[in-house]
């Protein structure tokens, strides 16, 4: 369990740091322009911390996908707390070498920019540790709190069914081990790609609490949540979990019956 432990905080660490590192120069130093740039970052975090701790842990990394795991049996439950509780460590550390490191550079980007932090401007820079909808790097974006957690649901829906397909012995269509971690970061990229418009997506609630709660604490107050209704959980944190949860019973109880059956008149093998 204690290998576990320490897997599951370095790794969420990584990740964190790295992903929510490109959002900060991207505010900051004006780098990392595009959504492609820094989903393509997330998407390397994502992969390196798999590579770096699956040999130690599960490399969940994301409460959602630990808990998805535990509702269709494939962890027990008693391994749970440990991992939930690493997750949100390492992903609050993570916002904390964050601030610690970019701390001078927020000072004078505020200064530059007559930004009071805890004010309504200084979403602005709050951004850089936990999601907002509508994303305010986004002025095109109209997204209601339900539709936010559509997003943040399917999102995470995608990359637990993806995660599963990747990675179980039923699908004989899935890479080698030796290159899941990639696949699985490019699927990261993919969904950033087009939800992060509307809502930065998150898709991970310890990587979204873990530095928000140290942009609350380092002057930012209420203006690190999303909104006064509770977006930062129920956007942020509840939805991922459903969202990974569904996918799990999904690829259960319908994808992975159909790996399974074997099927002589199989279209793609058929000469008929």
């Amino acid at each position: 369990m204690l290998k576990g432990i320490i897997g599951e905080m370095l790794g969420t660490f990584i990740l964190t740091l790295f992903g929510c590192s490109s959002v900060a120069v991207a505010i900051l130093f004006g780098e990392h322009n595009s959504i492609f740039q820094i989903g393509i970052v997330w998407g390397l975090a994502v992969t390196l911390a798999i590579y770096l701790t699956r040999n130690i842990c599960c490399a969940h990394l994301n409460p959602a996908i630990s808990i998805a795991m535990v509702v269709i049996g494939r962890m027990n439950i008693k391994k749970l707390p440990s991992y939930l509780l690493a997750q949100f460590v390492g992903a609050i550390l993570a916002g904390m070498m964050l601030y610690v490191l970019f701390s001078p550079s927020i000072r004078q980007y505020e200064l530059a920019h007559n930004i009071v932090r805890g004010a309504e401007e200084s979403i602005d820079t709050a951004r850089m540790f936990g999601e907002f909808y509508p994303n305010p790097g986004d002025t095109a974006s109209i997204v209601s709190m339900p539709l936010a957690m559509l997003a943040e649901g399917f999102g995470t829906f995608l990359l637990a069914l993806f995660i599963f397909g990747l990675t179980e012995d039923c699908n004989a269509g899935k890479p080698s081990s030796d290159l899941q971690p990639l696949f699985i970061g490019l699927t990261v990229s993919s969904i950033i790609f087009f939800i992060a418009p509307l809502t930065q997506a998150g898709l991970n609630p310890a990587r979204d609490f873990g530095p928000r709660l140290v942009a609350y604490f380092a002057g930012w107050g209420s203006k690190a949540l999303p909104d006064t209704s509770g977006g930062w959980f129920w956007v942020y944190m509840l939805a991922p979990t459903l969202g990974a949860s569904t996918a799990a019973l999904f690829f259960k109880y319908a994808l992975e019956p159909l790996n399974k059956k074997k099927d002589s008149q199989c279209s793609c093998n058929s000469t008929k």
